[in-house]
């Protein structure tokens, strides 16, 4: 059986102790010191046993219960401890720890047997040791032990279980799986764990050599560019180029903290490189100076946080702009498609951390919710710009704007390459400079005004920006490098539809733009335009006061335009005057009527057409549009005694040549159907002429209003003068649709005009125009010629003339308009009789005289 004993605990931290092993040991806890004087006043023995965990005073349960039983055999008093020389002698278990003094532990012991190997002479045995000795020595070898030290440290130990328990205390092992060594009692099982250890340990350290192999090599080569760059630093000093140099290593370090692709690094750092070798008096020093900083400035990879809040866009927009419903409505459904498919992307990302099997619904990317490029179309005034300003408002973003009016250069979209003198990249990059962002709402302003010369032609370079496919690797010709445009929100505005390329067009979306209603306009300035004027001009609220009557005096009479700008500088002119006779003391301040606007803005300057004051035969009233608007214009035809001539005059285009001889070929075929004599338009000259000859004019509209005077000339019946009308007219007769339905209306209306003929295939137009212009306006809606003419000639009979205007609404009672429209006339046919038709022929005189 085996022996029991007591001896004082040695408690040691992040170490064990095998048998057979000497080890120095430094002493210097209370409780060890106590127990080491303990061991030197007895027979120099004590039980050193491993701590589970790192405390200053180990309590038993911080100790493991396997331990060496070790024999002092050198002690060195020093400051604060002892200096301990221990030498292993076996192992054994401790079975109780007790406290004794006044900090040492005392343990009762059980000695333990190793267990020997079962056969010295098994050649698997002697393998297994002439393995594990062999590896060791390799191991010490790699670990920079002196061969002769080595060799006798091995040779040393015979017993195949005390080497092992040597190896085991020189390996780098936790101290865990140390300690499980040292229970290990098996000597073969031992040795076994020692070579699997010691194995760990050369591959280790081979891993370990590679890495400082490599990292020996990348020092070297540093070490030898910092020694050259220290010389040429030197002979710099020594030159006057210095400060030269600090620029570029100053250029090399905002390089180098740019995130750039292999390719974009390797142009760059080529460029560097020559940057270096360049004299820095040389011009092309300049030149590759110039190009890198270029790169140092835009935004790699540099955003905007976007955080889309409709609601808080919804009031951003109606902030800035009043009116433009519809096109507010189709901004909104932008940003919430955007905010959906970030929504979905985040999702999707979110769950492709979780799921990685297959089988899961496709998520969006998020390129989807970039949506299309907005072409905003419209008459020059109206809001386009204010609006994409706005949008980039609502998103967070930068808003860069650029002007593409004249361009005429590709150099202008893609930039001049570097070889030549002044080279600068094109307005797209420096629209990203500026934005200091990747993902700006960048507006391309006046996209229609791109000119065309022999340098290249500007509009194809944008198709490459334009298009979602390609321009993630927009090159431009000063970078050489691809740069991504891919997360940039583009925004492009235009005057004239028809002047932008196809292929161009044909990668936006169209977003119209119309005129302000005089109702409209008159919101705009007193919500908006006074009080800017007010601040400009330096006036308070009670200084400068405009009623509703003298605002629509500055629109009516001093402007003509489908946006505000003019109006604008109107109002600006009028507070200045305002302000210059508040300074001179004449005025303290003033509550403008349409008589102080004369006065202070002078004569009207402009004299808009207005609804003719009576009726007239060979006079029919049609209407135009241009960008700045929509009015009316009066046709006249005259038919003299000739030999069959047929005079177009008023600087007339083709297309409205056309028309007018188209008119005439259906008045000569439809003579008696039309009520025309049959002698009337034989050996006589028709003359039609459109007044305002010094504006060109074209366009098919015309068609049915050119028919309608040459009609009324021959036939010598009457046009109703409130009665405008707009269509194109075929040889047949048949009335065809038009554009710029809300515009013509519009413009009619401020003419005093109260029903409007239009195209049958135009009837959805009108939901365009506002409820109210659509409630006080008759609108007849024609098929063919002779709907036109039942409408606007007056016939000379009053009567009948209503009950064919009450019959053409009943007939297209599916308009709102229309509705009103036809509600009226019935009610009147209702209501009419034979006696009061006297009556009703003079309410409409007055009314067409108002």
């Amino acid at each position: 059986m085996a022996e029991r004993f007591t001896l004082p605990v040695l408690p040691l931290r992040d170490t064990v102790v095998y048998p057979g092993v000497a080890v120095p040991i430094s002493a210097g806890r209370p409780g060890t010191v106590e127990a080491v004087q303990e061991a030197l006043d007895g027979d120099r023995r004590l039980f050193a046993v491993a701590q589970r965990e790192n405390v200053d005073d180990p309590a038993p349960e911080y100790l493991y219960t396997v331990g060496t039983v070790v024999r002092i055999i050198q002690t060195h008093r020093v400051r604060g401890g002892v200096q301990l020389l221990v030498q292993g002698e076996g192992r054994a278990q401790a079975l109780v720890y007790e406290q004794d003094g006044q900090a040492m532990l005392n343990a009762l012991l059980l000695e333990m047997e190793t267990l020997p190997p079962r056969n010295e002479e098994d050649p698997a045995f002697q393998a297994l040791d002439t393995e594990l000795r062999d590896r060791a020595a390799e191991l010490g070898t790699r670990r920079g032990v002196p061969a002769e030290a080595l060799n006798q440290l091995i040779q040393g130990v015979d017993e195949p279980g005390p080497f092992a328990d040597l190896v085991a205390f020189y390996l780098e092992l936790e101290t865990p799986d140390k300690q499980g060594l040292l229970e290990l009692l098996d000597d073969e099982e031992r040795m076994r764990a020692c070579l699997l250890a010691v194995e760990r340990e050369l591959a280790r350290i081979d891993a370990q050599e590679d890495i400082q192999a490599k990292v020996q090599s990348e020092l070297g080569e540093r070490q030898r560019e910092m020694l050259l760059r220290e010389q040429l630093k030197a002979i710099q000093k020594e030159l006057g180029e210095e400060e030269e140099r600090d620029d570029v290593e100053e250029m090399r370090n905002r390089l180098e903290e740019l995130e750039l692709s292999e390719e974009q690094r390797n142009e760059v750092d080529r460029e560097l490189r020559r940057l270096e070798r360049t004299s820095p008096q040389s011009a092309e020093y300049q030149v590759i100076r110039t190009f890198l900083e270029w790169i140092t400035e835009l935004p790699w990879n540099e955003r905007s946080e976007e955080k889309i809040d409709l609601s808080l866009a919804e009031e951003i927009l109606d902030s800035d702009h009043y009116g433009l419903e519809d096109v507010k409505d189709r901004v909104l459904e932008f940003l919430a498609v955007r905010k959906l498919a970030l929504e979905r992307a985040a999702e999707a990302g979110a769950g492709d951390k979780k799921e990685k099997a297959g089988g899961a619904s496709e998520a969006p990317d998020l390129g989807a919710g970039r949506g299309p490029i907005l072409l905003f179309v419209g008459p020059p005034g109206v809001g386009k710009t204010s609006i994409a300003k706005s949008i980039a408002r609502s998103l967070g973003r930068e808003y860069v704007r650029i002007s593409l009016g004249g361009a005429r250069d590709e150099a202008d979209i893609r930039g001049h390459r570097r070889t030549y003198v002044g080279a600068m990249p094109g307005r797209i990059i420096q629209g990203m400079r500026q934005a200091k962002s990747k993902n700006p709402v960048f507006l391309l302003d006046e996209v229609d005004k791109l000119g065309q010369s022999f340098q290249g032609d500007p509009s194809s370079a944008l198709l490459e920006v334009l298009d979602p496919a390609q321009n993630s690797t927009f090159v431009d010709h000063y970078l050489g490098i691809p740069f991504d445009l891919s997360e940039v929100l583009f925004v492009a505005t235009a005057n004239y539809l028809d002047r932008i390329p196809g292929p161009l067009l044909d990668r936006m979306e169209r977003v119209d733009f119309a005129g302000y209603t005089e109702a409209e306009k008159l919101e705009i300035v007193k919500r908006y335009l006074v009080r800017r004027q007010r601040s400009e001009n330096s006036l308070t609220d009670d200084e400068l006061k405009l009623t509703d009557d003298a605002i629509l005096t500055i629109i009516q009479n001093y402007t003509r335009e489908a946006g505000v700008r003019q109006l604008e500088r109107e109002v600006g002119k009028f507070a200045r005057k305002v302000a210059r006779r508040i300074a001179g003391g004449k005025l303290e301040k003033i509550d403008a009527t349409p008589d102080d606007i004369r006065e202070v803005l002078g004569r009207p300057r402009v004299h808009p057409e207005r609804m003719s004051e009576l009726d007239m035969s060979g006079v029919a009233t049609g209407m135009f549009y241009t960008p700045m608007g929509g009015d009316i214009m009066f046709v006249e035809a005259s038919v003299m005694p000739g030999e069959g001539g047929f005079v177009l005059t008023g600087q007339l285009g083709d297309v409205m040549k056309e028309s007018g001889r188209a008119a005439l070929s259906f008045a000569k075929a439809n003579a008696d159907r039309l009520g025309i004599p049959e002698d009337a338009l034989r050996k006589v000259e028709v003359h039609i002429h459109v007044p305002a000859g010094a504006i060109p004019k074209d366009g098919p509209s015309a068609g049915i209003t050119m028919a309608t005077a040459l009609v009324s000339a021959v036939s010598g019946r009457k046009v109703r003068r409130d009665v405008s009308m707009t269509g194109e007219l075929t040889l047949t007769g048949r009335v065809l649709p038009i554009g710029g339905v809300k515009e013509k209306v519009l413009g009619a209306v401020r003419a005093g005009i109260q029903e409007i003929i239009l195209p049958i295939d135009n009837e959805a137009d009108i939901e365009d125009i506002p409820e109210d212009v659509r409630n006080s306006i008759a609108f007849h809606f024609a098929t063919t010629l002779d709907d036109v003419i039942e409408v606007a000639l007056a016939d000379g009979s009053p009567s009948k003339a209503k009950a064919k205007k009450a019959s053409s609404k009943k007939a297209t009672d599916k308009a709102p308009a229309r509705k009103k429209a036809a509600k009226k006339s019935s009610a009147k046919k209702a209501s009419e009789k034979k006696t009061s038709e006297k009556k009703a022929s003079e309410k409409k005189a007055k009314k067409g005289g108002k």
